[in-house]
């Protein structure tokens, strides 16, 4: 494998066949369901590929029909899949929810056992980060088993030696565990990352203070940039050198909310990637979450990277709305 071209981008985590309901359905009454894949990095990556990026996925699946789709989706993104692993003896991860636009959506996860949370370090080979300028990885993967937390440990010191950015996103997901696991398990990672997009909710959560003086301490560590993603669906970016930006969102027809922190993530993560300032990272983040949203499963909606010029010009300058 030493002839594969170099990524720009890895990210390593869990990714689930999503079986999605009928639009307006609740979940216990709807008989018809689309497939698709769902799993916060698999969804960076489907992002980050789509934007014209080289993003390669890490993670396993079962050697299972449902791990077949998800390698098919992945690939049809364009997202490199080439260092995947296959369990033959436990399942891909499955995930049923329903979509709402003006209520509360249910997701049920059927993750216990799965092949992810299999994960450990022999599963990662350093190989698979060699040349990448990025690893992005969430909160998720540590928090779904103890060998899955020391896999996260490994990336993280491959990322280190290779002098690879490590952005994190904590993703909490309350189901998985209770508030006082995740801050034992996640919070100490915050401070292991150069890149950091949180909810300022998630960030109070895993250190006990208060967001901004969270966010300020950690930029006197390792992080260069925190974006804090605020409960009102705006963000601030905060950076080492002092700078603090901030982005409104974009107001849109909701038709999904689920796969939005992703979308942001994917969005801000490509601008960095072009070396674009702060401010245009978060007004393209922004774009790309308010794209998602409006679209069903979590990577319907993910853009371009000329959609998603088209659409920031619109939402900001006015443009016309309509691609002629």
């Amino acid at each position: 494998m030493a002839d594969r071209v170099a990524p720009e981008a890895v990210t390593c985590g869990e990714a689930m066949l999503l079986m999605l309901a009928e639009p307006g359905v609740p979940l216990e009454r709807a008989v018809a369901f689309r497939r698709s894949v769902a799993g916060a990095e698999s969804n960076v990556a489907a992002g980050l590929a789509r934007l014209g990026h080289h993003a390669r996925w890490l993670g396993r699946l079962g050697a299972d029909p449902a791990g077949e789709a998800v390698l098919r989706e992945l690939r049809a993104d364009g997202v490199d899949v080439a260092y995947v692993d296959r369990d033959a003896e436990a399942p891909t991860g499955l995930l049923l929810r329903d979509s709402h636009p003006a209520r509360a959506i249910d997701v049920q996860y059927y993750r216990a056992g799965s092949a992810a949370s299999r994960l450990a370090p022999e599963h990662i080979r350093a190989e698979a980060l060699e040349g990448a300028r990025l690893l992005h990885i969430s909160g998720i993967t540590p928090m779904l088993s103890p060998s899955a937390a020391e896999a996260t440990a490994k990336l993280i010191e491959l990322a280190r030696a290779g002098g690879t950015t490590v952005s994190f996103d904590p993703n909490v997901r309350r189901k998985l565990a209770a508030p006082a696991a995740w801050a034992a398990t996640v919070g100490p990672l915050l401070a292991e990352a150069d890149l950091i997009l949180a909810g300022e909710d998630e960030l109070e959560l895993l250190t006990g203070s208060d967001a901004d003086e969270a966010a300020a301490e950690l930029l006197r560590g390792r992080a260069h940039t925190v974006v804090l993603k605020r409960t009102d669906h705006s963000a601030t970016a905060l950076t080492a050198d002092g700078g603090s930006y901030q982005q409104p969102h974009f107001s849109v027809p909701l038709a999904d909310p689920v796969g939005a922190g992703d979308a942001f993530a994917a969005g801000y993560l490509s601008a960095w990637l072009r070396g674009l300032p702060a401010q245009r990272a978060l007004a393209e983040a922004a774009c790309v979450a308010a794209l998602v949203v409006q679209a069903a499963t979590d990577t319907d909606g993910l853009p371009s990277a000329a959609a998603r010029d088209r659409a920031l010009a619109a939402f900001t300058d006015g443009g016309d709305s309509v691609h002629r």
